[in-house]
């Protein structure tokens, strides 16, 4: 008797840069699903050439989105991925040991955070980046909520212990590319804020800018990376009092 099936979930918009490179890592998977959200590149053809399972739409909310792939699975467990991440050779054969013997619904995956060719380990967080994730789950455990960007993530079932090997994730090339994420995701974020209605007045953004920072920066050990950690903590401080600001000035 055959075990359970994993299937691997990829969604990208235009991400032909470095679709192929992620795909690759990702075949000792059962089922690759790739999520095609308004791709005008090259992404479906290099979808194709993985063999994936290709499903397309015009989705406006990341959480749409990663639910219309989850659902795509046919697979007893899910791993997924961003096009920006790349699972080694050990953390394959870990996930694979996963899925045959967990009794678990879920395990956390550690990540290692680039940018560039620098690793960046410590003082992720606050909607900045992530230092692991619940990116192995049996299907059905895990969903997503409406968010634009950071959307909730909603959970059943136990956890069960975090995996050891860590997933490869090219956060940034430099700090343009930081600035620019900043930019896209405040954005997105004071759009939620324009439909739902903002709760806090300013002075509270105003007050995260320093409890963001001291959670990345000193909680998070942000410090043991010199200027790359400093830059992390400004980020995940700014983003809440940018994204309340432009809700706040500008239009839609």
């Amino acid at each position: 008797m055959s075990g359970p099936r994993l299937s691997a979930l990829v969604t990208v918009h235009n991400e032909e840069r470095q679709l192929a490179e992620c795909l690759a890592g990702l075949a000792f998977a059962d089922e690759i699903v790739v999520a095609l959200d308004r791709c005008t590149d090259g992404s479906r053809a290099i979808a194709e050439r993985a063999g994936a399972v290709i499903i397309e739409g015009a989705w406006t909310r990341e959480g749409e989105r990663r639910n219309a792939g989850i659902a795509a699975c046919s697979g007893d467990w899910i791993l997924e991925v961003d096009a920006d991440e790349r699972v080694g050779s050990e953390l394959a054969a870990e996930i694979r040991e996963a899925v045959r013997q967990s009794s678990a619904d879920r395990h956390l995956i550690p990540v290692d955070n680039y940018i560039g060719k620098t690793l960046v380990r410590y003082g992720w967080g606050a909607s900045f980046g992530k230092s692991a994730y619940p990116g192995l789950f049996r299907k059905g455990s895990k969903s997503w909520g409406k968010g634009r960007v950071h959307p909730q993530i909603h959970l059943t079932g136990r956890e069960g212990t975090p995996l050891r090997h860590r997933l490869v994730h090219l956060v940034d090339r430099n700090i343009s590319d930081m600035l620019r994420r900043l930019d896209s995701y405040t954005t997105a974020r004071a759009r939620d804020l324009r439909e739902t209605g903002d709760p806090d007045p300013t002075w509270k953004y105003v007050r995260r800018i320093f409890s963001r920072f001291y959670k990345c920066y000193v909680r998070r050990k942000g410090y043991r990376e010199g200027g790359w950690g400093l830059l992390i903590a400004l980020m995940a401080g700014l983003y809440p009092i940018v994204s309340h600001l432009k809700a706040k000035l500008e239009a839609d």
